[in-house]
């Protein structure tokens, strides 16, 4: 029987699990890590203690599970970047955070582009994406290093492969969508030579092996985190989708094998990439999700996250639009800022909090009703894991406002089990990602209760609202 060791390397804390076939976790262990907000936007991380988080995890899941491992997979945070040596692998500063807004500045005077970069790439023109930051941090540092998103410089390190996936490539605003390779096009609207960035893998490589968890084993599965959820959902066909709840909430619909053209304004990625052959997906972002119940506690109004189902209220006439760290699709509205809206002499703790609720649950059906128009017809169902799926008020608003059954996944860790799943297909031990990822059943059902008009309106209401602090901000900038 194989084991494989998943790691999924994320914004706080990196996990790691000791897998056997059919998903069943022998061990786990997990690392903290420590995001630092700065003025301007900027959100920097240590490289170095992002580095030591894998090991450490890694080793820990491993004691844990007292068996040896076949294959290594890694998941990384995607859009985060880093400038670094390619000769000695020295980091030359700190990482770019994929929550970091400070490339703005690129994207404004890159409008003229934007069109141009969707057509080629699949995504709209935000500093949320890797390739504007890549460009402000080559500007601001200086010509010294290669600019990598940070899973190039993490597996150079553990493995002294200078790769990617392209998966992980697709979300860089770099990666020619319809042939998985680097645009010279759009590297050089960034300043950027495509030449210089590491090669596209498939999601199922065997890169080289590594020893930093003890004797020297194949590292055979790579993803950004979102789409290994995707896949550890098991949402193989178009139409599927799953959302991750964690720092952010993360919306992604598998969208087949020919590449999506979003109306929408969605981001249009790499879904995986097997043995040659490309699926896409759909995906659409609440950048504020548990960091905005973070902040509900830094400002005393709970202690808890289980006061969101304790204290919370329906939230009444209060609207919460969650964009403390802007918007994302259909708006794109990089400096936009959070509010509710609707407030009265009336309105109570109660309320604010039940407004971050429904807030959240509105801003990911409003993404998952426009990922229905652009695949032509709604989606039928949402899996969904993370943290904040433990909020039941929160996993029913957001059935009421789906429409549709919310299904909750049975682990908190559908990431680091996604590029255990691939590891598993790289390594040989299974031939189809149904065998990969194993049979599970979902552990709670919510189905919608709120009329459906009454639904309607508290989402109109909420994108309009939306539509009002996007357009501020666009007048402000």
């Amino acid at each position: 029987m194989a084991n494989v060791l998943a790691i999924d390397q994320g914004t706080s804390a990196t996990k790691a699990l000791v897998v056997a076939e059919g998903g069943r976790v022998l061990g786990e262990s997990s690392a903290p890590v420590h995001p630092r907000a700065g003025a301007g936007g900027a959100v920097e991380q240590d490289p170095e203690e992002l580095l030591q988080s894998i090991v450490d995890a890694g080793r820990g899941a491993l004691s844990a599970a007292g068996v040896a491992v076949d294959a290594v997979g890694v998941g990384n945070q995607g859009e985060t970047v880093l400038r670094w040596e390619r000769e000695t692998g020295r980091a030359l500063g700190p990482a770019l955070s994929w929550q970091d807004r400070r490339a703005v500045e690129v994207t404004r005077e890159l409008e003229e582009q934007a069109d141009r970069l969707t057509e080629i790439t699949g995504l709209p023109l935000d500093p949320y994406f890797a390739g504007p930051k890549m460009s402000w941090l080559r500007r601001t540092a200086g010509d010294g290093g290669v600019i990598t998103m940070i899973d190039a410089w993490t597996l150079q390190r553990l493995a002294g492969a200078f790769v990617t996936d392209a998966a992980t490539a697709s979300r860089s605003l770099l990666l020619d969508l319809e042939t998985t390779t680097w645009s010279d096009e759009a590297c050089s609207i960034f300043g950027l030579d495509a030449a210089a960035q590491p090669e596209i893998v498939d999601c199922d490589a065997e890169i080289g092996t590594t020893d930093a968890f003890g004797g020297a084993v194949p590292i055979t599965g790579l993803a950004v985190d979102q789409q290994a959820a995707l896949f550890a959902e098991s949402c193989f066909a178009p139409g599927e989708a799953k959302c991750t709840y964690g720092t952010g909430a993360f919306i992604l619909a598998t969208a087949g094998a020919r590449t999506p053209h979003s109306k929408s304004r969605l981001a249009a990625c790499v879904a995986w990439r097997l043995d040659g052959a490309t699926t896409y997906c759909l995906d659409g972002q609440v950048y504020s999700a548990g960091s905005a119940v973070s902040w509900l506690r830094d400002l005393a109004l709970i202690e808890h996250a289980a006061d969101l189902d304790r204290l919370g209220s329906d939230g009444g006439e209060v609207v919460f639009v969650p964009s403390l760290a802007g918007l994302g699709a259909p708006f794109w509205a990089p400096e936009a800022r959070g509010g509710w809206l609707g407030l009265s002499l009336a309105s109570r703790r109660e309320d604010l909090i039940g407004a971050v609720v429904w807030g959240i649950a509105a801003q990911v059906a409003s993404l998952a009703r426009a990922m229905g128009e652009d695949m032509g017809q709604p989606l039928e169902r949402l899996r969904v894991d993370g943290g904040l799926t433990r909020s039941e008020t929160l996993m029913q608003a957001q059935a009421d406002l789906l429409r549709a059954p919310v299904e909750r996944y049975p682990s908190a860790d559908a990431t680091a089990l996604g590029v255990g799943a691939f590891a598993r297909l790289g390594c040989g031990t299974a031939k189809t990602p149904e065998e990969a990822v194993g049979t599970w059943e979902p552990e709670q059902v919510f189905e919608p209760r709120m009329p459906a008009a009454e639904a309607q309106e508290r989402l109109g209401r909420w994108e309009a609202a939306a539509s009002t602090l996007a357009e501020l901000s666009r007048n402000h900038s």
